[in-house]
This record gives structure tokens, sequence and C-alpha cells, in this order.
């Protein structure tokens, strides 16, 4: 009965989502694709942007957060607020001031070819691996509680679930994903609010008793001053949060696409700033589900799975919450994970197209040449969630992070060179002191471990960033205006 209820909501939210896309397309020709011809209005972005954002892995790893670390997730997200400011009022006037396509045009701009394609290739690097995380937890789920019971093997159901995607956004690209993500964050909310009603019911709690559950429980726990040595450490959680969003979300080409479909910088910064601040509430919400859920368990004698990741997925898919709750729970996590899965695809074919193959100038048919770029990084996708299902051993929403730790260094130390230093590296050295800062960083955290017993969290991001700075500082000679490549 659960497979059949998943299989039918799949099979009609993707309809709508298909038909929104197909009314929302518009031409189809790369301006469309790229940037939405610049016409999009700002609250749409933003609305849509909070489902881009949070992805399958806030709606189902964040409440099952709590069991392990309470709720001190919400000190990084707190950082976020912060981050999208800086965001909205340093990087957003200077991508609108040389009116981009790809944001990494500004390093061409700023240092030339070398870092131009360097900073594009660890963006394209960060978001597949970032993007296959998010959609394997999806797939998993769908695998676990569906379709391996009916014997259909891992890779059909990864396959199966990409090539969806790829039908909705190969059209109409980034002007379909301001509409369908709208659609999705719709979706995810509507989710959001009726499972917790329907927990709220099942522990006999009124909306004030529960809220009341949440702050008293022993997982309600914000802050954590005294541990030092602690990932969760409120510095360490704080300062990741805004750097996370500044690489994430400024330095990212997925992130950034939406908001530059804006028709103005002003609109641009309404719309960053608004869904900005709604990720404080919302994961509010997230949290107070996963205690929610622990209470339910205690109530009723549940075995709780190993895994946080796991609850949430267990609670719907057995049953203990209702086929109503089983309905909302798949409708979230299929908007959650598409609305971040497809503007992936569609900014990793952007990135491709107008970073590494420069299709307006070098091709004559250039949007031809888009759709098969388009039809290899699908499968590139499935090769990824496959890779990331073999090894992956953690929170997945805790991987992703340290991947991006890793890869989005980097670029946060080729932006915070280009717009802070009146220098220019010497082109040659760029890739290098990229690929040798997350090496340095990944060394110094082995030292640290076996030595001190301190392992980095997430401000390894930020280490990793300072790194690249210096390289490209010690790398580099005097600077002046007129070097810029215009």
């Amino acid at each position: 009965m659960s497979a059949f209820y998943i299989i039918l909501t799949t099979a009609l939210y993707f309809l709508l989502l298909f038909a929104v896309s197909r009314k929302a397309g518009g031409a189809g020709d790369n301006d469309t694709f790229f940037r939405g011809n610049r016409r999009s209005p700002w609250w749409v972005v933003a609305f849509g942007m909070i489902g881009a954002s949070l992805s399958g892995v806030s709606f189902v790893s964040v409440p099952g957060m709590v069991r392990d670390v309470d709720m001190t997730y919400m000190q990084m997200c707190v950082g976020f607020f912060f981050g999208y400011l800086v965001v909205a009022f340093v990087l957003l006037p200077l991508y609108y001031k040389l009116n981009l396509t790809s944001i990494y045009t500004y390093l061409d701009v700023r240092f030339g070819k070398t870092a131009y394609r360097t900073g594009a290739s660890f963006f394209l690097l960060s978001k597949m691996l970032g993007a296959a995380a998010r959609l394997y937890l999806v797939c998993l789920i769908l695998q676990n509680y569906v379709f391996g019971s009916m014997g259909v093997p891992f890779e059909i159901t990864a396959a199966g679930t990409v090539f969806l995607i790829w039908l909705y956004t190969f059209r109409g690209g980034i002007k379909s994903l301001v509409w369908t993500d709208a659609l999705q964050t719709l979706c995810l909310i509507t989710a959001l609010v009726l499972i917790l009603y329907q927990l709220c019911r099942l522990n006999d709690f009124t909306v004030t008793e529960a809220i009341r559950h949440v702050t008293e429980s022993p997982y309600g726990r914000w802050i954590e001053w005294d541990d030092w040595t602690s990932r969760q450490h409120f510095v360490k959680q704080f300062f990741s949060g805004v750097f996370i969003v500044i690489v994430m979300t400024g330095l990212d080409q997925d992130m950034m696409q939406k908001n530059l479909t804006c028709k103005n910088l002003r609109d641009a910064q309404k719309d960053m700033c608004s869904y900005g601040l709604s990720f404080i509430p919302l994961n509010m919400l997230f949290l107070g589900m996963g205690i929610l859920l622990l209470a339910l368990a205690s109530r009723e004698g549940i075995a709780l799975p190993v895994k946080g990741d796991d609850i949430l997925p267990l609670f719907c898919a057995e049953g203990y919450l209702g086929n109503e709750v089983l309905v909302l729970f798949t409708i979230g996590i299929i908007a959650a994970a598409f609305s971040s899965a497809d503007s992936a695809l569609t900014a990793l074919t952007t990135s491709f197209c107008v970073d590494i193959l420069d299709v307006e100038r070098r091709f004559a048919r250039p949007e031809a040449v888009r759709k098969r770029v388009h039809g290899v990084i699908a499968l590139l996708f499935v090769g990824f969630i496959l890779c990331f299902e073999a090894v992956n051993d953690s929170s997945v929403i805790d991987a992703i992070y340290v991947v991006a730790s890793y890869t989005y260094g980097p670029l946060l130390g080729l932006f915070a060179f280009g717009m802070f230093i009146r220098r220019k590296p010497w082109p040659a050295a760029v890739p290098w002191i990229c690929v040798t800062a997350p090496v340095c960083c990944y060394l110094l955290d082995i030292w640290t471990a076996s030595v001190y017993g301190y392992r980095f969290g997430y401000e390894l991001l930020m280490l990793n960033g300072l790194f690249t700075f210096m390289g490209l500082y010690a790398f580099s000679k005097a600077y002046s205006p007129g070097m810029d490549k215009r």
C-alpha cells in the first residue's frame, strides 16, 4: 500500500510539474535557458529559491540531527542570514554591473582566461558532487521503501529520477525553473506544516503544548559554548554559516543564475534578503519536527534507526503517521529534491556552455550544442549519484558541507583576492594554487587530529579560502585597473 501511494503521488506531482514547465518555458532559446530573458518577478524568484536552497537533504537530515546535536544547527542558520546580506550588497552589485550570464566571467575580467577556467572548473566539480549527494538521498529513500521490494536495481531508480528532471528542464531552462521552483516550494512548505500538525495530533499536543515541549526538551539546546573542540561550537557554526552562504550561494552559478533573471539589481537584492530571512523560521520548524518525532517514538515505543537520516522516512513509510502523511512526505521530499537538482542541472549546463565552450561565439548552432551538453551532464549526474551511493558513510548534509569546504574554498579565495587586493596573480600559478590549498587543508586536518585530537569542522572552508588567498598573493604582481581584461 505504501509503494502504491508513493508511486501515484510521484506520477501526479511530476505531471503537474511538467505542465507548469511547458507553460512557462517560452521560446526555448539560449537567452531563455541561461538568463530567463531577465524578466522574472523578484518575489517569485525569492519564493522558489527557498525550496532550491533547502533541498531534500534539509527535509530528511535536519529533523534527524536533533538526536545527536540537539538544535545547535540553528547557530549555522543564523550565520546563513548574515551571509545572504553579504551576497545581496557585495556580490550582486558586482554581477549586475558587469551584466554577467555566468558569474565566473568576473574572473576573466579580473585575472584572465586561466583563472576564469579554473574557477568554473571548481564550480562544475563542486556542484556535481553536492547535487548528486542531495538527489542520492531521495533515490535511496525511493529504493529502500518502494522500488527495492519490487526488484528494481538502484541504478534504474537513479537514472529514472534524473531523466524526469532532464525532461522538464531541457527546453525552458532557468525561465521554467523560476516558476517550477515556486510550485515546489509551495508543496514543500505545505507538506512541512501538515506533517507538524499530524505530529501534534498523535502526541496529543496543542500547538502551544508542542512549542513548550520543543523548548523544554533536552534536545532543545541551541547554543554550544563550552567545548571549543566540538564542531558544534557557536563560533565555528556561526562563521561557517556565513561563509557557506557566501560560497554556496554567492559564488555558485546555480544559486545566482535565478537571481540574475530579475529585472534589476534592486529586485535581486529584495529577493535575496527575503528568502535569506526565511531560513531561520523554516529550519526551526524542521528541527522542531525532529523533536516531536522523538517524542512520538518514546510514547509509542518505536525503535529508531541508527542513522538520523532514516528517522523521518521510517515514520512515514511504515505507516506510523498514516497514509496522509506518507503522501505529504513524498510530495515534500520530491519537491525539495527536484527544486535543487533541476537548477543544478541547468546551472551546470550554463556554466559549461558559457565558461568552457563559449558556445555563442565558437559554434554556428549554439542551441543544439547546449541541448547535447544538457544530456551529457544528466548522464554524469547519474554516475556521480552511483559513486556517492558507493562511498557515503555519514549524514548526507554533513557530507555536502565537508565537500563544499574543499571544493568551494578556492572560489572563495579567488573572488576575495579579486575584489579586495589590487594585485594580479601569475596566470600559470592559479590552477596549482587552487589545487594545492585543499590538499594542504586535508593534511593539516589529519595532523591536528593525530597530534592534538582536534578535527576541523565546517570552518575548513574559511581556512581553505585563506590558503588560496595567500598563495595568490605570494605569486602576484602589482595591479592597476588598466590591466583588467575588458
